[in-house]
This record gives C-alpha cells, sequence and structure tokens, in this order.
C-alpha cells in the first residue's frame, strides 16, 4: 500500500505547472514526518531533543536567536503540529489557491504563498521587537504554520475576483470578498491574544497578498525574483539528473563484449532489458 501512496506522490509531482499541488504535499509531508519522529523520540526518552529540533524550525520573535536560525523564514510557514491547523490551513489554501492558480497561473500562487509566509514572518517579527506591549513575550515567542501564506492567497484571490461566490453550507452564496474580510478582521481583533504572533502574521500576508495583485494588474510582478531564485535551483537540479542520465547510459565496448558473448553463449532473449537497451545505444554511436 505504501509503494501505491509513494507513486501517486511521484506522479503529483512530477506534472508540470503543479504548484498548487506541491505546496500541499509538502505540508501533509513534513507534518507526517515531524508527528513520526516525535512518536519514536517521545517513546524512547528523546522528548527534550525534539523540542531543541522542533524549535530550530519555527520563527522567533527574538532577532537574537533568529540569526542563529536564518532558515526559519522559510520552514516556520511548511510547520504543523497539529491535524486541525494544518487541515484548515490546506483547505483554504485549496479552496482560493485554485482561483489564483486557475485565472492568472501557477507562478502566481507559488509568489502569492511565499511572500505571505515571508513578509507575515518579517511583519511578526518587527512588531514583536517595536511594539513595547509584546516586549515580555520576545525572548520565549516562537511562529509556525502555514496561516500567513494562506492569508496571502485569500487576499490576494479576493483582490483578485471580489465578486466571486462560494456556496457556504448553512449560509449560501458568499462573495470571497466578504470572506476574506472577516477573517482578516477576526485576526485583527485577536492581534492581543494568546496567539497575537499568528495573527500579526495573518495581518502580512494579507497586506502582502492585497499588495501583490495590485501590483501584478499595474504590470508589475513583485513575485518574479521568488520565481527565479525557485527555477534557478530546478535547472540546475535537472542538468545534474540529465548529466547523470547520460554518462549512466554510455555503454564502454568492455560492456558491449560481455553482452554479445552471452548472445553467443545463451542467445538474444537471454538479455535484460537493460542490456538490450545499452546494446541499442551503441549500435547507434556506431
Amino acid at each position: 500500500m505504501a509503494n501505491f501512496i509513494i507513486e501517486d506522490i511521484k506522479k503529483a509531482w512530477n506534472k508540470r505547472d503543479n504548484g498548487l499541488v506541491k505546496i500541499i504535499l509538502i505540508n501533509i509531508i513534513v507534518f507526517v514526518s515531524i508527528n513520526v519522529v516525535q512518536v519514536i523520540l517521545t517513546i524512547s526518552g528523546l522528548s527534550n531533543f525534539f523540542t531543541m529540533f522542533i524549535n530550530k524550525l519555527m520563527l522567533p520573535a527574538s532577532l537574537g536567536t533568529f540569526i542563529l536560525q536564518p532558515w526559519s523564514i522559510i520552514t516556520y510557514f511548511f510547520l504543523h503540529m497539529s491535524f486541525m491547523h494544518i487541515l484548515w490551513n490546506m483547505l483554504f489554501l485549496y479552496w482560493f489557491g485554485k482561483i489564483i492558480y486557475d485565472n492568472i497561473g501557477n507562478n502566481a500562487l507559488i509568489s502569492l504563498y511565499v511572500l505571505g509566509g515571508i513578509i507575515g514572518g518579517l511583519f511578526y517579527m518587527a512588531i514583536y521587537n517595536i511594539i513595547p506591549y509584546y516586549g515580555d513575550r520576545v525572548s520565549e515567542s516562537l511562529m509556525l504554520g502555514a496561516s500567513a501564506g494562506v492569508f496571502s492567497v485569500v487576499v490576494g484571490s479576493a483582490t483578485l475576483m471580489p465578486n466571486y461566490t462560494f456556496h457556504l453550507l448553512l449560509i449560501g452564496p458568499v462573495r470571497i470578498k466578504y470572506i476574506a474580510f472577516f477573517y482578516v478582521l477576526l485576526s485583527f481583533f485577536d492581534v492581543a491574544g494568546t496567539n497575537a504572533g499568528g495573527e500579526i502574521a495573518h495581518l502580512g500576508g494579507a497586506f502582502i497578498g492585497y499588495i501583490f495583485i495590485r501590483q501584478l494588474q499595474n504590470g508589475i510582478n513583485i513575485g518574479e525574483g521568488i520565481i527565479n531564485f525557485i527555477n534557478f535551483f530546478t535547472e540546475k537540479k535537472k542538468e545534474k539528473k540529465e548529466k547523470f542520465q547520460q554518462e549512466n547510459d554510455e555503454t564502454t565496448q568492455d560492456e558491449v563484449d560481455k553482452i554479445l558473448d552471452k548472445i553467443s553463449e545463451s542467445g538474444y532473449s537471454s538479455l535484460t532489458s537493460k542490456e538490450k537497451e545499452r546494446l541499442f545505444n551503441a549500435s547507434k554511436k556506431q
């Protein structure tokens, strides 16, 4: 069964221009992996080690701590510990992300999510270190979850197509501009609550989601750098894979001689599919 699941994941991952599914898959794979590690370390009596490990992936409010783990500005928005947390984030990402994906494309969706996560995280750190009210929380505050990126996508889709309508259970048709406004308002109301850091990040994500679409409508793509950065590494990986494949496919004369000896002894039908392929490739080069 595990093999079938892995194959399905590979098929979904290898599909081109599939950013929405890939973002959701990354979040789910990280969620499952982290929780498996937590269970193993906890029953092994190493729960303190797990806490130290997970804290390195979460985004700290303290600038001093952040300098020691700068990768956390990325890792935190792919990290969830609670099933309900990841469930609602991924559902909202899928519902609103489809609007972005279907209307302005794969790259816009990826840009919105990544920019929302980064700007939301920076906004959270800035507010915690600037406003005295949060001063006593800075040293111990850590944040995780995709919500800032999701809010960016939600507000971005509402800015792009404000009158697009969702049919909500028990409520009926509701335009997404009202849904986005409702959730942004809820986050603002809770910036003094127990999850103040998360709510502040939501507002930062929502802000960049609005700005991204408005700038895009004016012909300016502020997410171009994000896409170029991702493409740089994916192209490098692709080049290495193609080079490895090419080197792996090259057949030496010694290998050809061994294959021919095998044919003379046991016949062509005794060759494996790989040997037949190598013999065929070698014959084309001659």
